[in-house]
């Protein structure tokens, strides 16, 4: 049977990207860890990372076996938690991957209540507009904005999300309120930060529209800036902008076309088979926070 301790070496290896910052992490030796993953790797017949002088990466059997040495592990932290009658009292480190502009609007704001109530749990947060490889990068789970593809991944919804077209009242007084989807044409519009076209739900179904125009940026925060200061027509959602919409300082524009309802606010974290419970207790914190009506729509 494989050394339990050899998984933990592999597992954090993977989680660090480095053997020596594994080592230091572990209070090993760079050469133990990697005799370690070496003995591993004899044990199973295969090679489950590529080493170059610069970086490691997993082989795709290093991967499949990275996904099931997270689910081993995962099993044993529940089971110590069950069998010593703490499964409430988490402790340890949740790594957790966020969009950048609604992890500070809607995450960070509100850690202060979880924290207060699991005093042993750090919070490891990353902001990202970045699609985040969940396993690679060592995440115990990611908030995601997206229609989600990806079958390997188990994802919770936590709260829909509803996506209008607006623009500043200004640009609106330079130039004039689009009456039918065919005037964006004419109108200046601001694409999306990773280049996405807008996918539409209106009167006649679902449309797909690319916009051009003149700024490219990566940065979502970018975008609402732009159309904040009257640059042009955005598709934002209703969690960034809702309180412009109300005060007025936005405008919606073509009322009857919204972004597709596919696209929702969702958890994701890789398919185990016991769901550690730092990460339980974060989705259900969220999910309770938000709720079918998220509070940004009332």
């Amino acid at each position: 049977m494989t050394n339990l301790g050899d998984l933990e070496v592999f597992a954090r290896v993977i989680s660090t990207g480095s053997m020596s910052t594994a080592a230091r992490a572990l209070n090993l030796s760079p050469a133990v860890v990697s005799k370690r993953i070496k003995r591993l790797e004899d044990r199973l017949g295969t090679r489950l990372l590529q080493r170059t002088t610069r970086q490691i990466s997993l082989t795709e059997a290093g991967q499949g076996f990275h996904e099931r040495v997270l689910a081993v592990l995962a099993g044993l932290e529940e089971a110590e938690a069950f069998a010593a009658g703490r499964s409430s009292e988490v402790r340890g480190t949740l790594k957790i991957s966020a969009p950048t502009s609604f992890g500070r609007m809607h995450i960070a704001p509100h850690l202060i209540r979880f924290m207060e109530t699991h005093p042993e749990l750090a919070i490891n947060l990353v902001l990202s507009d970045d699609f985040t490889d969940i396993v690679g990068g060592g995440f115990d789970l990611a908030i995601r904005i997206a229609e989600l593809t990806d079958s390997s991944l188990v994802a919770r919804r936590l709260a829909p999300v509803r996506r209008v077209l607006c623009a500043a009242p200004g640009y609106i007084e330079r130039y004039g309120v689009p009456k039918a989807i065919e005037d964006l044409k004419h109108h200046r519009c601001l694409p999306a930060h990773n280049q996405d076209s807008w996918r539409l739900k209106g009167p006649e179904g679902t449309i797909n529209i690319r916009p051009e125009g003149m700024l490219v940026t990566n940065s979502s925060e970018v975008i609402r800036e732009a159309v904040m200061s009257g640059l042009g027509i955005a598709l934002r959602s209703t969690w960034d902008v809702g309180p412009e919409l109300r005060a007025g300082r936005l405008v919606q524009v073509l009322p009857d076309y919204e972004g597709s309802s596919n696209v929702q606010l969702s958890a994701v974290y890789p398919s185990r088979q016991f769901l550690p419970a730092k990460v339980r207790l974060f989705i259900d914190f969220l999910a309770d926070l938000y709720g079918p009506t998220p509070y940004w729509e009332r």
